[in-house]
C-alpha cells in the first residue's frame, strides 16, 4: 500500500472558535494546538501545516487552578546583565490577556518555522466579540 501525501493546495482548512471563559488555560492549550497542528486530521503529516484556524474570544475570563493567578510568572530578559524582569498572570489578564493564551499554545507547538507558521493561525480577543463571521466558523467544545 502506498502512502499518499496530502499537497499544499489539496488543503481544505476550517475555522473554529472557542470560547474561554472558565476554561482551564492548560487543558483547552492543548486542543488548541492540536487543531493548529492538524493532529485531529487522517492527513495529519509531522513535516506539513495542516492544521486548521482557531479563533479565541473571551480570553480574559480563562480560568487556572490553585494560586497561578499570584504565583505563576513570566520572564522577558533585555539580553543586559541584572535585566530581567517579571510579570505575574495577573497582571497580563488586566493589560494584555491574549498574550496569556498564546504564550500556553506556543509553548505546545514544535520549535521551529513551522510552528511559527501555525501560530498565525491562533486568533485571540479578549472580549466575547471576533471579525471572523464571514468563515463561518463552527463552535468547539474544549
Amino acid at each position: 500500500m502506498k502512502t499518499t501525501l496530502p499537497k499544499k493546495e489539496e488543503l481544505e482548512r476550517k475555522w473554529f472558535v472557542v470560547d474561554a471563559s472558565d476554561k482551564v488555560l492548560g487543558r483547552m492549550s492543548v486542543k488548541i494546538a492540536d487543531i493548529l497542528r492538524g493532529r485531529h486530521k487522517p492527513i495529519y503529516t509531522p513535516h506539513m501545516d495542516t492544521g486548521d484556524f482557531v479563533v479565541v474570544v473571551n480570553a480574559e475570563k480563562v480560568a487556572v487552578t490553585g494560586n497561578k493567578e499570584e504565583q505563576k510568572l513570566y520572564m522577558f530578559y533585555s539580553g543586559y546583565v541584572g535585566n530581567e524582569k517579571y510579570r505575574s498572570l495577573a497582571d497580563f489578564r488586566e493589560k494584555r490577556p491574549d498574550f496569556i493564551i498564546e504564550h500556553a499554545v506556543k509553548g505546545m507547538l514544535p520549535k521551529n518555522r513551522l510552528a511559527r507558521q501555525m501560530l498565525k493561525k491562533l486568533k485571540i480577543y479578549a472580549g466575547p466579540d471576533h471579525p471572523h463571521e464571514a468563515q463561518n466558523p463552527e463552535t468547539l467544545e474544549v
